[in-house]
């Protein structure tokens, strides 16, 4: 798996395997994955800044991980459920 699919399971430890399996599956999620891992890079990047613009961007930086955080429990989430399959005859 790509490094950002490693990154996401070392921070939801809990859903590792699920992580795994949704990255194999989804090409999005697994950019997903790359992009959290990018953003969490910079807010570190942000941290040890003495830039002035330093507490806009990690502002930013920081709703943006929120947000995609949100988004990849939702996408666990959503892959988890299992579709209705009719018995067989």
């Amino acid at each position: 798996m790509a490094n950002g699919v490693g990154f996401v399971k070392s921070c939801f430890k809990e859903r590792a395997d699920a992580i795994e399996e949704l990255a194999v599956r989804s090409e999005g999620f697994r950019d997903l994955c790359d992009d959290f891992e990018i953003a969490n890079n910079e807010e570190v990047r942000w941290t040890r800044s003495t830039a002035p613009e330093r507490d806009e961007r990690l502002a930013e930086y920081r709703e943006l991980i929120d947000s995609m955080r949100i988004e990849i429990e939702q996408s666990l989430d959503r892959a988890a459920v299992v579709p209705f399959k009719p018995p067989r005859r």
